[in-house]
């Protein structure tokens, strides 16, 4: 993997990433040309035509990330990958003409569009068809040694067994644990030189997954193991690189104390992080408000109460405030005031509350609270004040997802399906600590973008 901003890239997508931006530039060029050629019209140099192609070529691009399209499933299955095909490509028209409209100098002709469309739509799923199985595939994966036969070391081999694992464990070595698991181990004792069995397994990468670290760090094996040029990681990093996501299992306060992240150097994109949020609030509000005075008139037809309602949640440095929903529960939905865990299937959501937490247009009316000051349109979900007390004292490290701003969307949020228990929360805790630990606006723009395929797709969604 690559790190970008804080954030780790599989090298496989920024491959075929860069692969798919000189497909949608070739597209671009080869419908300018066919149609001027069309019309009897002189093509001219294309350096003439540079904002125009970018235009489409980057709207493709930012559709292709919106939808999904360089998720582990699109290397593994062509039909999936062209279904995601066929929604960016539609997305990416809509970009185009919003951009067109706000920019008319930036004009793509309707006809240059419609054959650069079709010429894009045949380049990208025929270099899928021919290339997905291929970087899908072991070829270009990164192979790794396991320092570890126990619990930990299990886990990192149910991870590689997961359709869609950057990487392939090239073995695992036996450090006298007592409680060994995997069978096919090597003991330490049977290898004369630990450096060079790394190196005659092919491994770019030495993973230390002991149980019990005290006394036991074989502190020479792994100075020479480094020394021939291969990564040496413990288990915490590995699986924040290859999850995205902090591991509570493996994961220490001393790791989280001397390990990257959490910088105080953030002023400037924090300054940036709120010009966007009162931006983007206000403009947001001025164009769903038609549409929230719909729904709201849908509700209070449907059943009794106020469409609007204000809960009581827990955010930044632990401090509360109101949020605003769009009401799509029945409104005896809670007895007594009592939280309750929201429930697959919940009775005590309404038919038109179903459609609009769906949608996700419940959650429009908050984005008055992101123009207050008091939530950003990215981070952790806030939660409610009886919640929190009761899972800080069940998952560690719970209080810190409250130092950074709560948000409408997030990285948890986009990762994982709709939790309501104890252990969907730990999960998207796990979520929550990575985006705080390595937070940027770069991971802020992909989460945003990524929020589009959750709503279309409906992931989550109760």
């Amino acid at each position: 993997m690559i790190r970008l901003f804080k954030h780790y890239v599989p090298h496989v997508v920024l491959l075929l990433g860069l692969v798919d931006m000189l497909l949608l530039l070739t597209s671009a060029e080869i419908g300018w040309v066919v149609r001027a050629r069309q019309i009897d019209i002189a093509p001219g140099p294309m350096i003439d035509r540079i904002p125009q192609l970018l235009v489409f070529t980057l709207s493709l691009q930012i559709a292709l990330i919106a939808v999904g399209a360089y998720g582990a499933a699109s290397f593994l299955s062509l039909r999936f990958a062209a279904a995601r095909l066929a929604v960016a490509i539609s997305l990416g028209v809509i970009f185009q003409s919003v951009i067109f409209f706000l920019t008319p100098s930036l004009t793509f002709w309707r006809s240059n569009l419609l054959y650069s469309m079709l010429v894009a739509t045949v380049l990208l799923v025929g270099i899928r068809a021919m290339l997905g199985r291929t970087l899908g595939g072991d070829r270009f994966k990164h192979r790794i040694i396991v320092l570890g036969a126990g619990s930990r070391a299990a886990r990192i081999a149910a991870l590689g067994a997961k359709p869609g694992a950057n990487f392939v464990i090239a073995g695992f070595v036996d450090m006298g644990e007592p409680d060994t698991v995997i069978a096919d181990s090597v003991p330490r004792a049977a290898i004369p030189n630990l450096a060079a069995h790394v190196v005659d397994n092919g491994a770019t990468e030495l993973v230390l997954a002991l149980q019990e670290r005290r006394n036991a760090l074989p502190v020479k094996d792994l100075l020479r193991v480094k020394t021939t040029g291969v990564l040496v990681s413990e288990i915490s990093g590995f699986l924040e690189r290859e999850t995205g996501r902090i591991d509570l299992q493996s994961v220490n306060p001393s790791w989280l104390i001397f390990s990257d992240g959490f910088s105080s150097g953030r002023l400037l994109s924090s300054a940036f992080k709120r010009a966007f949020d009162i931006a983007a609030s206000l403009i947001l509000l001025i164009l769903t408000l038609p549409v929230m005075i719909v729904a709201a008139i849908a509700i209070k037809i449907e059943s009794k109460g106020p469409a609007l309602y204000r809960q009581r949640r827990v955010g930044l440095y632990n401090q509360g405030f109101d949020i605003l929903k769009l009401r799509s529960m029945r409104q005896d939905a809670e007895v007594a005031g009592t939280a309750v865990w929201a429930a697959e299937n919940d009775p005590r959501i309404t038919r038109i509350g179903r459609f609009i937490r769906k949608v996700r247009i419940d959650e429009l009316p908050q984005t008055w609270t992101v123009l207050k000051g008091e939530m950003s349109f990215v981070g952790p979900r806030p939660e409610r004040p009886q919640f929190v007390e009761s899972l800080e004292q069940h998952l560690p490290f719970y209080a810190e997802r409250h130092m950074v701003k709560p948000g409408i969307t997030g990285w948890a949020q986009i990762n994982y399906p709709y939790g309501a228990s104890v252990e969907d929360s730990r999960h998207k805790l796990e979520y929550d600590l990575y985006y705080a630990k390595n937070y940027s606006p770069f991971l802020d723009l992909l989460i945003l973008l990524q929020t589009i395929r959750v709503v279309l797709w409906s992931d989550g969604a109760r």
